[in-house]
């Protein structure tokens, strides 16, 4: 078994053993094994802009140097999840100072033809979802990012975002409204 496989049957508590000996393979496996997730729940923070990359990253670097404090009391992927909402609330509230949002809306048309293809609506079906949950307050986005987006249960995404579950609840069957009264004029025109 060569060093990389041994490294993909490992478990997280193994390989941040490893990662706290000094093996950066082994914090690498990490970085893949959860890279797409995170990389999710920012975007649905965010949105597609430069600051959801610099996040993603600044979330790895921040377990990485971080590490000796994790104790394993919950899944490694609901800890840098959690730590990737922290930051995204964070960029939000810095865009907030600011005053100024980025949208970095993307248009890609068909030169050949006035037929949109196919990749072409369900590119623009995601932008206008993205921007559909852009558009719905943080604090009811998150929940819906980690229940819809995620898959997180409710009482998993009670304990991550340390809330009660009724509070979860409502802040779901709010947000889910707001995305509905949102989305609901596009998929009727379509």
């Amino acid at each position: 078994m060569t060093n990389i496989q041994q490294l993909n049957s490992e478990t997280d508590i193994e390989l941040i053993s490893k990662v706290r000996e000094g093996e950066q393979s082994a914090f690498t496996e990490i970085v893949k094994r959860y890279e797409s997730k995170i990389a999710a729940t920012i975007y649905g923070m965010l949105g597609n802009c430069d600051e959801a990359d610099d996040v993603g990253q600044e979330v790895f670097i921040r377990f990485y140097n971080l590490i000796e404090q994790f104790e394993g009391n919950s899944n490694l992927g609901t800890y840098l999840t959690r730590i990737a909402i922290n930051l995204s609330l964070n960029e939000i509230k810095r865009k907030k100072r600011r005053e100024f949002i980025s949208w970095d809306i993307v248009k890609h048309k068909d030169l050949e033809s006035n037929q949109p293809k196919q990749n072409d609506i369900k590119f623009e079906e995601k932008e206008l979802i993205q921007k559909a949950f852009q558009k719905i307050k943080t604090k009811f986005r998150v929940v819906l990012i980690l229940r819809i987006v995620q898959g997180y249960s409710t009482e998993e995404t009670s304990k991550i975002l340390k809330l009660p579950l009724g509070t979860v609840l409502s802040r779901l069957a709010r947000g889910q409204k707001k995305l509905k009264e949102l989305l609901t004029p596009y998929m009727e025109a379509m």
